[in-house]
């Protein structure tokens, strides 16, 4: 079973690195693996949004720095871990968890090719972008978890959101693959497909135990795909 952080080569912690931050979940596995003792590196598009959850990490005694970046943009969302590893340590926890544009949800029959560019590039381009940079820091300290979190798409699509069921079985294809590849080096991936929407209060889709969840599936490191709730939930 995995603890907290370790120290990385050059003697420094290591960092969670969570990429979709925002003010539900987000925040909620932030303060999750901080209290384990993780550095935070939030990223998010919304500068003051992430400004705003630094601030509020901070009045918990966790260390956070909000990094702006669009996954839509690879080569930003790589600078932007970059620097992340640079100033808070070595990731050696990823969540890739940005939340899906509305527009990417249309039905099969309305959507043409064009349409599939914005969800390609969100669920698969910037996964994978994330994935390779912080991979060889990864490899370096000989550990490391990799944290999917998909919408019930990713595991039955559905014909009004014909977007996000094409980009999130891709993802969880690239996920899988990751997951068997990477096993032997001691870096764990993991998938968590949420049903429905997250929501305050529930029994397992609360932020609050979505972020147990989420440390559980870092811990215990069985199995790729995980489900938060029962897919007709």
């Amino acid at each position: 079973m995995w603890r907290g952080p370790v120290c990385g080569t050059d003697g420094g912690m290591s960092a969670f690195a969570i990429v979709g931050a925002g003010p539900g979940l987000g925040a909620a596995v932030a303060r999750r693996f901080g209290r384990e003792g993780f550095a935070v590196a939030l990223f998010a598009r919304d500068a003051g949004r992430l400004d705003a959850l630094v601030a509020d990490l901070g009045g918990s005694g966790i260390r956070a720095q909000g990094f702006v970046a669009d996954v839509r943009r690879p080569d930003e969302l790589a600078e932007a871990l970059d620097r992340a590893a640079d100033e808070l340590g070595t990731v050696e926890v990823l969540q890739y968890s940005p939340l899906p544009h509305r527009d990417f949800m249309r039905p099969v029959l309305e959507t043409g090719h064009r349409d599939l560019v914005g969800p390609i590039e969100f669920s698969v381009y910037g996964a994978v972008a994330a994935v390779r940079q912080v991979l060889p820091g990864m490899r370096r300290l000989g550990r490391g978890t990799i944290l999917f979190v998909n919408g019930g798409t990713a595991a039955v699509p559905h014909t009004d959101r014909a977007g996000t069921s094409i980009a999130f079985a891709a993802e969880s294809a690239y996920g899988h693959l990751l997951h068997e590849r990477l096993a032997g080096e001691g870096i764990h991936v993991a998938q968590l497909v949420i049903p429905g929407a997250i929501t305050p209060g529930h029994a397992r889709k609360d932020p609050a135990a979505l972020a147990e969840t989420l440390w559980g599936l870092h811990q215990d490191r069985h199995g790729f795909r995980h489900f938060a709730d029962d897919l007709d939930a």
